[in-house]
């Protein structure tokens, strides 16, 4: 099953005998909020789900987005109606990141049927599709997480990649240099990291590049060599990804899934890196 859907399968999919379960994942890195904007007008029948409290556990050492307490997830799921056996949809209003997190956790706990919305709110209105201001109260549903399911790195997990597979770093080029460090207390990434920002998995509009356009842009970062060479770095694969919070590496993630790469994410990424003084940081524009 592909990882993400257009605006036309997904009204067609929402007018059929088993509508996904759709929820609005609007958040923007520095705010505004996303929920008067959703209150605004969403997908009909979509559910608010706010990244920084629902899919995201408090900051502190383990970064400023870590994963949420796994019964409290299921517990958010469960209250917009996903069950282990409907398919759920994401979508969110600015670069699909806030989507990619919420598809990679409900991947990462289990769920087998979640796609993200490909080019967002903006390619569901540009169909002529209406929206809606009206709460939805869905039944709840069953869904029950089962974390593990995809890749899943800790900072000696990226450490080790970085040295033995291929780690890529989603953020901007000038972060991974350290030319600039707008949030975290140091600049520079993790030594042997690769730069490959995200926003260039994606066209003007936001929807993704071809599958084989993605393909051939991870092969020249050495994706596909270090994809076929599972023993590298054993069981947690060969491919990793991280970010500044684990957000726009989810979108990464999102993209290699696209062109037939799975990767595991560092969930934690530079804002748990860069907090431990113990863990070195390199800089300039080579890993």
């Amino acid at each position: 099953m592909k990882p993400i859907i257009t605006a036309s399968e997904l009204a067609s999919e929402s007018a059929g005998g088993r509508p996904p379960v759709l929820l609005d994942v609007r958040w923007q890195l520095g705010g505004p909020p996303g929920r008067p904007a959703y209150e605004a007008g969403h997908i009909p029948g979509a559910v608010y789900v706010d990244l920084d409290t629902e899919l995201a556990g408090p900051p502190g050492t383990g970064g400023r987005h870590p994963l949420p307490d796994v019964a409290a997830f299921g517990a958010v799921m469960r209250r917009a109606g996903v069950s282990a056996d409907t398919p759920v949809v994401v979508y969110d209003d600015w670069l699909g990141w806030g989507a990619a997190r919420a598809w990679w956790l409900l991947r990462w706990t289990g769920h087998a049927d979640v796609r993200v919305l490909d080019g967002g709110l903006a390619a569901w209105t540009a169909e002529g599709h209406g929206l809606s201001k009206e709460t939805p109260s869905p039944e709840p549903g069953d869904f029950a997480p089962r974390p593990g399911a995809v890749g899943l790195l800790d900072a000696d997990g990226a450490a080790a990649l970085a040295r033995s597979g291929l780690l890529l770093d989603a953020r901007a080029a000038e972060r991974y240099r350290g030319d600039v460090e707008p949030i975290d207390p140091v600049g520079g990434h993790i030594p042997g990291a690769v730069s490959a920002p995200t926003t260039e998995n994606v066209d003007e509009a936001g929807r993704f590049l071809p599958a084989q356009a993605l393909a051939a842009r991870f092969s020249k970062l050495g994706a596909d060599a270090h994809a076929a060479s599972p023993e590298a770095v054993g069981a947690m694969g060969a491919v990793g990804v991280y970010c500044g919070s684990g957000v726009s590496g989810a979108h990464e993630v999102l993209a290699l899934a696209i062109a037939g790469i799975p990767a595991a994410l560092y969930a934690g990424s530079w804002s748990e890196w860069s907090n431990d003084p113990t863990r070195p940081v390199a800089t300039g524009p080579n890993p």
